[in-house]
C-alpha cells in the first residue's frame, strides 16, 4: 500500500489548480491524510445546471479533483504520475445552495493501479453522491 507523500500537503495541491479546471469549479482541499482527502466546493449560480439544481458535472469535478489529488499524494516513491482509467457515479440528491463536501477514501492503493472512492455530502450532511475512479499508475 502506498504511503502519504509529505511533499503533497494542502498548500501545494492548492498550488497546483491555479488556473485549471478545480480552480474554475471553485473546490477547495481541506486535508489530506493517510488514505483519505478532503475536498470541499460552494454551489452558486455557475455550477448550477439550467434546471436550477446542482449540475452533474460539478458533483463528478469535486469528487474526481478529490480522488485524483488523494492518488497524486498517495504514489509510489518511483512513479511520476497517473491517469484515470475509469470513474462512476450514483446520484441520490442535490444541492441548490451552500458548500458541498468530498471525501475520498483510497480502497486499493498499488503499484500500478489505485482505487477511490469519495461520498459527496450536502450542506446538511446528506450523501448526494457516491463516485469510485480508478486509476492507473505512471512510471
Amino acid at each position: 500500500m502506498s504511503k502519504l507523500r509529505p511533499e503533497y500537503t494542502v498548500e501545494r495541491l492548492r498550488e497546483r489548480q491555479k488556473g485549471k479546471l478545480p480552480d474554475l469549479l471553485g473546490v477547495h482541499v481541506l486535508s489530506v491524510d493517510q488514505d483519505t482527502l478532503v475536498a470541499e466546493l460552494t454551489v452558486r449560480e455557475e455550477v448550477l445546471a439550467p434546471n436550477g439544481f446542482l449540475h452533474a458535472a460539478t458533483v463528478i469535478g469535486l469528487a474526481d479533483t478529490a480522488c485524483g489529488y488523494a492518488c497524486l499524494a498517495h504514489l509510489p516513491e518511483n512513479a511520476r504520475n497517473f491517469t484515470t482509467i475509469e470513474l462512476k457515479s450514483n446520484f441520490l440528491g442535490t444541492a441548490t445552495e451552500g458548500t458541498i463536501r468530498a471525501v475520498a477514501k483510497g480502497v486499493h492503493l498499488g503499484r500500478s493501479t489505485q482505487v477511490w472512492d469519495a461520498t459527496v455530502t450536502a450542506p446538511d450532511g446528506r450523501t448526494i453522491a457516491l463516485f469510485r475512479c480508478t486509476q492507473m499508475v505512471l512510471y
